[in-house]
């Protein structure tokens, strides 16, 4: 299992730009891992898919909010990868319970992920 401690964003309703919330911490399982690197090889394969979500449990991420962030719902790894490179990246996101704002984390390489 693989955990990060990385920079997450808040965009709330109707906001021209996103803020900054402070880190977030949040374990990757190798399960998890397994289905980023699936999603990585399925766009692979595919030139016009350049984007997935996956939804992940919420219970299975060993989740740490900053202070800013009371409890998230609809979480996903959003993974993408750039017409022109031969990496993809990933990040968390989800919804802020309070106010339904989107949140989400700075990404990271799948690859990483695994090493």
């Amino acid at each position: 299992m693989n955990t990060f401690n990385i920079e997450s964003w808040c965009k709330p309703k109707g906001a021209s730009k996103s803020e900054p919330m402070g880190l977030m911490t949040f374990s990757v399982s190798d399960e998890a891992l397994l289905k980023l690197e699936a999603a990585e090889d399925q766009m692979t394969q595919d030139d016009r898919k350049h984007e997935m979500d996956i939804p992940v449990d919420i219970d299975s991420l060993e989740l740490k909010l900053p202070p800013e962030c009371d409890a998230v719902s609809d979480t996903a790894f959003h993974v993408y990868r750039h017409p022109h490179e031969d990496r993809s990246h990933f990040f968390l996101t989800g919804h802020r319970a309070s106010d339904g704002a989107l949140v989400y984390t700075n990404a990271v390489l799948v690859d990483l992920a695994n090493g």
